[in-house]
């Protein structure tokens, strides 16, 4: 396995830069994100928390191109993401970011293996990926389980496929929003337990969720608060 590399030489991976984000409804003006600054470099493990309303699902939606701000910059890989189309963000999004959410967001019809498969069909090399999805399928338990549909699997081993599916195309940053909100104690922790491992091979990863026990995970903490970051702190490792 692949070691972390050493923070303070890890490149950025992505970086926001007075992020704003408002949405104007009949006379009325909401102000979801005020003047949002950071940045994220390769291999750190972070956690952003906030109550309900506080503007961290918005943030990780304009961090992970699912949606755009109304005004700053955001930098992707390298990648200047600031005012992409909505074809430009998906090829860009496709490319360098992994998705993993409390929903799981499977495709009933579709088995385990198509669905690990699903974000290459607009990648190139899609072809010899089919060994590599088996392969993380197998590597996270599932090797058994390829042909399977979503309602033949549990919650934990769906959220298994959901993990695989978002490690297919070798994504540059891995979100992963609420992830174990769905699930029973025992698949949960199983589920923290492949997130710890997979920053420990070098993975980046972001975690968005109100709950403060799934936070201590991370090395690094990002509170949101009525649409603004209130504290950023990083564990003495």
């Amino acid at each position: 396995m692949s070691t972390p590399k050493n923070k303070s030489k890890a490149k950025v991976v992505l970086s926001l830069s007075h992020i704003t984000k408002v949405y104007e409804l009949g006379d009325q003006t909401l102000n979801i994100l005020k003047d949002i600054s950071l940045t994220i470099c390769e291999g750190e493990l972070v956690a952003i928390v906030g109550p309900s309303g506080s503007g961290k699902s918005t943030l990780m939606h304009i961090m992970g191109l699912l949606d755009q701000q109304s005004s700053g910059t955001v930098m992707l890989a390298g990648h200047d993401a600031s005012s992409l189309t909505e074809i430009e963000a998906a090829k860009l999004r496709n490319k360098y970011i992994g998705f993993i959410f409390q929903q799981f967001n499977l495709l009933s019809r579709t088995s385990a293996l198509e669905n690990v498969m699903l974000p290459t069909v607009y990648t190139e090399g899609a072809t010899g990926k089919a060994a590599y999805a088996t392969k993380l399928l197998t590597d996270l338990g599932l090797g058994q389980r390829l042909g399977n549909y979503p309602n033949q699997l549990s919650g934990g081993q769906q959220q298994r496929v959901a993990i695989a599916r978002a490690l297919i195309n070798d994504p540059a940053v891995i979100f992963a929003d609420e992830p174990t909100g769905n699930l029973d104690s025992k698949s949960g922790h199983e589920v923290v337990e492949i997130l710890k491992q997979l920053n420990k091979d070098g993975r980046t990863i972001v975690i968005v969720t109100h709950d403060l026990e799934l936070a201590k995970m991370a090395h690094r903490t990002i509170k949101i608060f009525d649409g603004q970051i209130v504290s950023d702190t990083t564990k003495k490792l």
